[in-house]
């Protein structure tokens, strides 16, 4: 039932709307001022109809929450939807928060308009507003730890930076803003005395702001959908325009310096490059796999399900990426000769090991049997192809994929076969993604069937 409040001149008509998610009462108010003219009794009467009417709109949904700032709203949503979300997306969009609720946190979401939006993502282009700036130390800091008579172990004790990182600090790498900054407390120094950030005015990538505006749009949506909002401005906003990228691969001539480079690397990174380069299977699917996924007899791989990492819950495993990610592969020789050769090296580790090993099933472990971060793979292989930028492109982990993909369709695999093995939901997927590998397959075909054709054209000429 409404309830009626008189303020100064005017009507106050609040009405209860139930409870939201966060188990607090939701209200919806109106302000009702009578004309100058009307008497008292016209205005007693006038108020409880007004009440009435606006009572029925509540209960019909025809009424908004006009007061809900972008910012409170969006942590609603963040709570309502972890429970939809990968762990990994969810980590991503929180990351992305803090800078859209600096730009439109404090507004009101009736008051949102595309002007707004148009803004951020102006703003987004611009350099200077980073949250992913990295840190490169600028003292000696080997020279500052004997010199203040500590050791490297007291200093990861004092600060919780992992020694690897320390490590990495010393050889020059840069480092996260988090873990510069709890150096520096463990030190007793300030930031800028002893870090300076690296490409601070780098512009956020144009995929980076489309990501934006979709999480703004996801969450707009969801509040027309929850009788928050009328219409969702981000539908009358036009999202930023993303470039088509070529995929980053090798030909096949780069794939076997590649395979040369890796015989003087360790085990357990050798054959998890040999196995994206000969499945181009996803970094996580390849992590997640286990020993009882493997039929060596028949050469035969299954792929049901990924090993990820987030800051929140560490190395989990996870569903592939979608349905279509299961899926069974059949093995090339070689490949099973290098998983054959790796489990051989595994067996002997466990062996060395003894009691300290923790058996988890999973083919590429740890020294100890433990599950691999997959963020050090990528960290790995990273600085392998730095140490070798004079016989190597620049390419991540994930154009292992692209080049398993590209020269499959150089060599005449047909598409169908191509996205069923990378487990594509189907293949115009891929398509789209190794046109470049179809359009130059294409005209290996013309030239084919020119060379082919043309000493018969010539027996008819003139």
């Amino acid at each position: 039932m409404a309830t009626i409040r008189k303020r100064n001149n005017s009507y106050q008509i609040t009405v209860s709307c139930g409870y939201d998610i966060n188990n607090k009462q939701i209200r919806r108010t109106m302000t009702y001022t009578p004309e100058p003219d009307m008497t008292p009794k016209q205005i007693e009467k006038e108020v409880q109809r007004q009440a009435v009417l606006f009572e029925e709109q509540c209960r019909n949904g025809q009424t908004l929450n006009n007061n809900i700032k972008f910012a409170d709203f969006a942590e609603i949503w963040f709570n309502d939807r972890k429970k939809d979300l990968r762990p990994k997306t969810y980590e991503r969009y929180k990351s992305m928060l803090p800078r859209i609720n600096t730009a439109i946190g404090h507004i009101k979401l009736s008051k949102i308009q595309p002007p707004h939006l148009r803004a951020f993502y102006k703003n987004l282009a611009e350099g200077g507003i980073r949250l992913d700036t990295k840190y490169k130390c600028k003292i000696d800091l080997d020279k500052y730890i004997k010199d203040n008579n500590m050791t490297t172990a007291a200093l990861v004790r004092l600060s919780g930076v992992p020694n690897t990182t320390v490590i990495s600090i010393r050889k020059g790498n840069n480092v996260s803003f988090n873990n510069a900054e709890k150096l520096c407390n463990a030190l007793e120094q300030p930031l800028n005395e002893v870090f300076e950030a690296v490409d601070i005015e780098k512009p956020l990538s144009e995929e980076t702001i489309l990501h934006h505006h979709r999480l703004i749009s996801s969450i707009l949506s969801t509040a027309v959908e929850w009788g928050v909002l009328f219409a969702n401005p981000c539908n009358r906003t036009k999202p930023p325009k993303v470039a088509h990228k070529e995929p980053k691969y090798l030909d096949e001539k780069q794939a076997a310096v590649l395979l040369d480079l890796l015989e003087t690397e360790p085990m357990t990174y050798r054959t998890v490059v040999h196995m994206l380069l000969f499945t181009g299977m996803r970094r996580g699917e390849l992590l997640g796999l286990k020993w009882t996924d493997v039929d060596f007899d028949n050469k035969i791989l299954q792929v049901c399900r990924s090993l990820q990492y987030t800051k929140e819950k560490g190395i989990f495993e996870d569903d592939t990426k979608n349905r279509s990610s299961e899926r069974v592969m059949k093995l090339s020789q070689t490949a099973v000769n290098y998983l054959s050769a790796y489990r051989t090296y595994q067996r002997k580790r466990r062996i060395k090991v003894g009691d300290r090993w923790q058996e988890s099933g999973y083919i590429f472990t740890n020294d100890l049997g433990e599950p691999i971060n997959p963020n050090t793979i990528s960290s790995w292989f990273s600085k392998f192809v730095n140490k070798h930028r004079d016989k190597l492109p620049y390419i991540t982990l994930h154009s292992l994929r692209h080049t398993n993909a590209t020269l499959q369709i150089a060599g005449g695999v047909p598409i169908t076969t191509v996205a069923k093995r990378l487990g594509h939901t189907n293949s115009t997927t891929t398509g789209k993604i190794y046109a470049h590998a179809i359009k130059s397959a294409d005209e290996a075909a013309a030239e084919t069937l020119d060379n082919l054709l043309t000493p018969t054209s010539n027996r008819y000429a003139g």
